[in-house]
């Protein structure tokens, strides 16, 4: 630390940048039926059997806690390899949050799955120029494109669904002052880095950050 003082100077952000604050607010999202025996299969057994007689196992507690995180999301992966979708609120929720917002919407997802099927929700809801994309499969020749578009304040996209880890670092998304967490990890590096997209210079508003949370499980912890 004496050498690089010399020469080098770290200033945090709420020291040098006059940002207005972020607020944050938590939806609740019931599980149902499906979800819930599945839960209490794999929390009880690390195992959960579906429709269909699929079976869903884990063998350690990390995959466990992982196919936790998906049953809340809406499904699940079954040991053939195959995702089986469940029953859930989930979706309806976030777009029960989308219609209270003004503006442009930035949406937090983990899983590709979710990703995608976010993507198809909002398209037939709001029209296909109005959604992009932004995870380890986008090419990295389209990255740029994708974040102009969503900057642009006179563009039709409207909403950026992506994974954290891929677009939750050195992005600029302040045409957005909404964020979404779909779901969450147990990161907290990457949950600042995804939160700072939106709250950077250059932000003039308030971001609201809404967290979909479903009581008692995983969500919650």
């Amino acid at each position: 630390n004496e050498k690089l003082n010399r020469f080098s100077v770290r200033v945090l952000k709420e020291d040098c940048l006059d940002l207005p604050e972020k607020i944050y607010m938590q939806r609740d999202v019931a599980l149902t039926r499906e979800q819930m025996e599945a839960y209490k299969q794999m929390s009880d057994y690390a195992l959960a059997m579906l429709k269909g007689g699929k079976l869903s196992t884990t063998q350690s507690v990390l995959t466990q806690i992982l196919r936790l995180q998906e049953i809340c999301c809406g499904h699940l992966r079954v040991d053939d390899g195959q995702i089986r979708p469940l029953d859930n609120n989930r979706m309806t929720e976030m777009q029960n949050v989308i219609s209270e917002m003004n503006g442009k919407v930035i949406i937090w997802a983990s899983y590709v799955y979710d990703i995608r099927a976010i993507e198809d929700t909002l398209k037939k809801e709001h029209g296909d120029d109005s959604v992009v994309t932004f995870y380890g499969s986008t090419p990295s020749a389209d990255r740029d494109d994708i974040v102009s578009q969503f900057q642009d304040p006179d563009s039709p996209v409207r909403f950026f669904v992506a994974n954290p880890k891929t677009g939750g670092y050195g992005l600029t998304l302040t045409a957005a002052t909404n964020m979404i967490y779909y779901n969450n990890s147990y990161d907290l590096e990457i949950r600042l880095q995804s939160e700072d997209r939106a709250h950077r210079i250059g932000q003039t508003k308030h971001v609201l950050y809404v967290d979909l949370v479903a009581r008692g499980t995983v969500d919650e912890r």
